[in-house]
């Protein structure tokens, strides 16, 4: 397999293993879309996080399988390419990309699709399909220009140069810089404090924020208020505020 899905106090980590890159050949494409949804289906997996091991995150698609496509080939994939990149982005709940290394072209469009990143300090990141003549087609002109705005997108894209970890916390493209070998072990513990929290609830956040962004603000207040409305019919809001009132604040446990 060239990517897996391993599980361990609530956080299902699904780990890339197409060495030595992490190429992401169509193969790995399939994959990762196949274990976006078992990590949307399992109830055991409350929060995830996306790794590609200590040396690499995933140095972009395989440009050798790439190359021999025509246009009708890639007419036909690039649906698939995107379906399977929008799989991770839809997981309803806490995702954090660990990225080391190379995060480039696929691979910088993976990460995007995290709700959270943590970079090593010698990572880089960059989508440097232009010097290919193409451009980003997982996601990448719509995810990256959304995080860290047009501009900085546009330059990151039009150039295709890739940007150290320092630059991508300051530009917004990385939350957090830490040493290389504390990437995972602080990823993990991110989507294992999450994990503790109430499913329902983070799921409706995470919906409310996504969905929001792709509307205007009347739409995006109507899809939170019909969630936060809903979240009145949950056990863990009756857990929470009822340890809230007996308890204080934050010490409410949640299932």
């Amino acid at each position: 397999m060239t990517a897996h899905l391993e599980v361990a106090e609530g956080v299902g980590t699904i780990r890339l293993d197409r060495p030595p890159m992490n190429a992401l050949d169509v193969a790995t494409q399939d994959r990762l879309k196949e274990l976006a949804e078992e990590a949307t289906r399992r109830d055991d997996v409350r929060a995830v996080v996306i790794y590609g091991g200590e040396k690499v995150f995933a140095a972009g698609a395989d440009i050798k399988e790439m190359r021999a496509m025509d246009h009708a080939a890639m007419v036909v994939r690039s649906g698939a390419l995107q379906e399977s990149f929008t799989a991770v982005a839809r997981i309803p709940k806490p995702v954090v990309a660990a990225v080391t290394g190379y995060a480039l072209g696929g691979g910088c469009e993976l990460a995007l699709c995290a709700d959270f990143r943590i970079a090593a300090d010698n990572a880089k990141l960059g989508q440097p399909e232009i010097l290919l003549g193409v451009i980003p087609g997982a996601g990448g002109t719509q995810r990256l220009a959304r995080l860290v705005g047009p501009s900085k997108a546009k330059d990151l894209i039009f150039t295709g140069r890739h940007v150290k970890a320092d630059e991508a916390l300051t530009i917004g493209l990385v939350d957090r810089v830490v040493p290389a070998a504390e990437v995972y072990e602080q990823a993990h513990a991110w989507a294992a404090r999450l994990a503790q929290g109430p499913a329902i609830a983070l799921r409706a956040a995470k919906e409310s924020i996504d969905a929001g962004l792709q509307t205007d603000i009347d739409t995006g207040l109507a899809i939170e208020r019909t969630w936060f409305a809903a979240l009145f019919a949950t056990e863990d809001r009756e857990r929470g505020m009822r340890s809230f009132v007996e308890e204080g604040p934050g010490k409410a446990k949640f299932l």
